[in-house]
């Protein structure tokens, strides 16, 4: 019930970056969707919104309630809001941004495509993550409508975990605090332009 509420949240949010182009004169929106974290299951739904000739609003939010063969686990939610500033104009070219994280996690040997943290292999890992990064992009306009962007990012990552015996089931074996430098963002979107 608690992450149907988060959901419905998410979607109000991002329907009301769809209404606040209509009442300002010369905006633009767009949605996208990450093709990286498509690959790793997670679904995923972005709007971004241009706010003055160089600076735009970027707001993503990631969804993972799947269960797997083999007792893995990478259940997760997290909502990434992002202020960009474009070099050229809003929806072309180079950008830098600045970016916070806020998410849930549960996780137990994900299928991500390095090891972000060893001990997942062998116990399950469950609570809050937190965090904030600086980040550089480029996007590619390949028609009115549809572009592609990529954006790597990195920065300080927090979270309040607790670390269980097993995958599965288990004792709770710890429970404490990590921060960290880290990858804080890395995408390839595939983008549509609303108007």
């Amino acid at each position: 019930m608690k992450c149907l509420n988060r959901i419905l949240l998410l979607a109000v949010f991002l329907c009301a970056l769809l209404v606040l182009p209509q009442t300002l004169k010369a905006q633009r929106l767009a949605v996208k969707t990450n093709i990286l974290s498509d690959l790793t299951t997670t679904v995923n739904l972005g709007a971004e919104v241009a706010l003055a000739p160089r600076w735009s609003l970027d707001v993503s939010g990631n969804y993972n309630a799947w269960d797997f063969d083999e007792y893995r686990k990478q259940k997760q939610w997290m909502v990434q809001p992002e202020a960009r500033f474009w070099f050229c104009e809003t929806f072309n070219g180079h950008f830098l941004a600045a970016h916070l994280i806020g998410g849930e996690f549960n996780m137990a040997d994900p299928f991500f495509p390095f090891s972000l943290n060893k001990a997942l292999k062998d116990y399950r890992f469950e609570g809050w993550m937190y965090g904030a990064g600086i980040g550089y992009g480029y996007h590619w306009i390949l028609s009115p409508r549809w572009s592609i962007e990529a954006e790597i990012g990195v920065g300080y990552v927090g979270t309040k975990h607790e670390q269980y015996e097993c995958i599965r089931c288990g004792t709770l074996l710890d429970e404490g605090f990590s921060n960290r430098f880290s990858v804080t963002k890395l995408a390839v979107s595939v983008i549509f332009m609303i108007f």
